[in-house]
C-alpha cells in the first residue's frame, strides 16, 4: 500500500479523475451489433450468441420451476437460513422506505401519486462465482416497491448449470421469472424483448464491461440502475482505532477485484504503521490473496492527516461507495459527512454487515458517484406522479403571478388559459 502524508498530497492522491472509462472502441461496437442482431431476430440471436460466449446450447430461454425447486436441495442449512435472513432484513428496511415515500403530501391540493414499475429485470452475472447477496439486494426492494414482475437473467456455466445458490436467492425474493442468458444479448433482451424475454422498464445489476456497454447503450430505451465499478472503502480512523481490525476491512475490499480500492486515512502514524503490518500479516491467510494483493499495490493508500477536519475533508471529496468510522465519538462526524453511499459506524461496524445482512442495499454508487447519487432503494422502482387541485380560491390567489410569466416568456395561449377560467369566475 501507498502512504501518503499531509492534506495537499491527500488532495491530489484522492482526487476523481476519468474513471470507469466505457470507452467508444471495438468493444462499443462490438455491443451495439450484439443489441442490433438481438432487435431484429429475437431468441435465435440471443441463442447463437449464448453457444458463442458461453458455450451453452439453451434450448429453453426460461429456467423450469422444476430447476428452481431442485435447487433448494443442494444448499447446506446455514446458508441457506443465512439468505432467509438477509431477505428478511432488506424486505424490512424497505417496507419502512415505502411508508416514508406513500406518507407524503405538498400541502393543500398538492400530493403525489406512488406507482411501481409495471416489469423489472434484474442481471445476475456468473463470473468466478455466483453472489447471491447482490441478488437478494436489488430484487426484494424491488418487490417490496410492488413491482408486479420481476425478471432475473443469469448465464449457465460452461457446464450448462445455473449456481444453485442463485437460483434460491430468486425464490427468496420472490423473482417471477428466470431467463438462462448472461451477457449484452440479455441486456438487449430485456430491454427490447424477444419472443421469449418479457420487455422490463428498467434493467439492474451489475456485469462486466460489455453489460455495462449495454446498460450504457440502451438508456432511453430502458431504465438503468448506474454503471456500476469497482467497489471502494475508505476507513477514517483515529489512534483508538483497532489495527487488526481496519486491516480486516481494508482486505474485505480488496479481495472483490484487482480494481477494487481500499484506502485508509488516519490522524496516527503509529497506527498506520501498525495496520500496514497487519495488512501484510492477514493477506497471507487468504485465499484471494493474489486478487487483493494486486488491489492493494494498484489502488491501496494510506493517508496521514493531522485532524479529523482534514480526514472529513478527504472523505467528502473522495465520495467513497463505503466509508467506514472507525473513531471516538463517530456519531458526532455524521453531520459533517456529505458523500459517501454508506456510513458504518459503532464499535463493531464493518462493511461486511451492511453487504450482506444489516438490511440497507448494498447496491451503492461508486467512482465518485456518491456526490450526486444514492443507493438503491425503493424510490428505483417507483414513478412519482404530481396531482395538483385547482378551485376557485386558488385560481384568484395564483393566476395573475402565472400569467405575468407566461406574458413576460411570450406566452400569449397560457396567459388566455388563466384569463378565461378568472374572468369565468367573475362572472358568477
Amino acid at each position: 500500500m501507498q502512504t501518503i502524508r499531509g492534506l495537499e498530497a491527500g488532495r491530489k492522491a484522492l482526487s476523481r479523475g476519468i474513471s470507469f472509462s466505457l470507452d467508444t472502441d471495438e468493444r462499443e461496437q462490438a455491443v451495439r451489433r450484439i443489441i442490433n442482431d438481438v432487435s431484429s431476430r429475437g431468441d435465435t440471436a440471443v441463442r447463437e450468441y449464448t453457444q458463442k460466449f458461453d458455450g451453452v446450447a439453451l434450448d429453453s430461454l426460461e429456467v423450469s420451476r422444476d430447476e428452481i425447486a431442485a435447487a433448494g436441495k443442494q444448499l447446506s442449512p446455514e446458508l441457506l437460513s443465512a439468505l432467509k435472513l438477509a431477505a428478511k432484513r432488506i424486505r424490512a428496511f424497505h417496507a419502512a422506505q415505502m411508508k416514508v415515500v406513500q406518507s407524503g403530501t405538498g400541502g393543500p391540493g398538492l400530493n403525489w401519486l406512488v406507482r411501481p414499475l409495471n416489469r423489472v429485470g434484474i442481471y445476475a452475472p456468473h463470473g468466478t462465482a455466483p453472489y447471491p447477496s447482490s441478488l437478494l439486494m436489488t430484487a426484494v426492494p424491488a418487490k417490496v416497491a410492488g413491482v408486479p414482475e420481476v425478471t432475473l437473467a443469469t448465464p449457465r456455466g460452461p457446464d450448462g448449470t445455473l449456481p444453485a445458490a442463485t437460483l434460491v436467492a430468486a425464490d427468496i425474493a420472490g423473482v417471477d421469472r428466470i431467463f438462462s442468458i448472461g451477457g449484452a444479448q440479455a441486456i438487449a433482451a430485456l430491454a427490447l424483448g424477444t419472443e421469449s424475454v418479457p420487455r422490463v422498464d428498467k434493467v439492474c445489476g451489475p456485469g462486466n464491461i460489455y453489460v455495462m456497454l449495454a446498460k450504457k447503450l440502451l438508456f432511453g430505451t430502458v431504465g438503468i440502475d448506474a454503471l456500476q465499478g469497482p467497489s471502494e472503502v475508505l476507513i477514517i480512523a483515529d489512534e483508538t482505532a483497532d489495527p487488526e481490525y481496519c486491516a480486516a476491512d481494508l482486505l474485505a475490499q480488496a479481495e472483490h477485484d484487482e480494481l477494487a480500492e481500499a484506502i485508509l486515512v488516519t490522524t496516527s502514524a503509529e497506527l498506520a504503521e501498525r495496520v500496514t503490518e497487519e495488512v501484510t500479516r492477514q493477506l497471507q491467510q487468504l485465499s484471494r490473496k493474489k486478487i487483493a494483493a494486486a488491489s492493494l499495490e494498484q489502488n491501496g493508500k494510506i493517508v496521514l492527516v493531522s485532524s479529523m477536519d482534514e480526514a472529513v475533508e478527504l472523505a467528502n471529496l473522495y465520495a467513497p461507495e463505503h466509508l467506514l468510522l472507525m473513531v471516538d465519538r463517530a456519531e458526532s462526524y455524521l453531520d459533517r459527512l456529505s458523500n459517501a453511499g454508506c456510513i458504518i459506524l459503532g464499535e463493531k461496524g464493518t462493511v461486511v454487515l451492511g453487504d450482506y445482512v444489516e438490511g440497507p442495499s448494498h447496491v451503492l454508487p461508486t467512482q465518485g458517484t456518491a456526490r450526486f447519487s444514492s443507493p438503491l432503494s425503493v424510490l428505483d422502482f417507483v414513478r412519482l406522479t404530481n396531482v395538483i387541485s385547482v378551485d376557485q380560491n386558488s385560481l384568484a390567489e395564483l393566476g395573475p403571478a402565472a400569467m405575468a410569466i407566461a406574458d413576460f416568456e411570450g406566452f400569449d395561449a397560457h396567459v388566455r388559459a388563466v384569463e378565461r377560467r378568472l374572468k369565468e369566475r367573475d362572472t358568477k
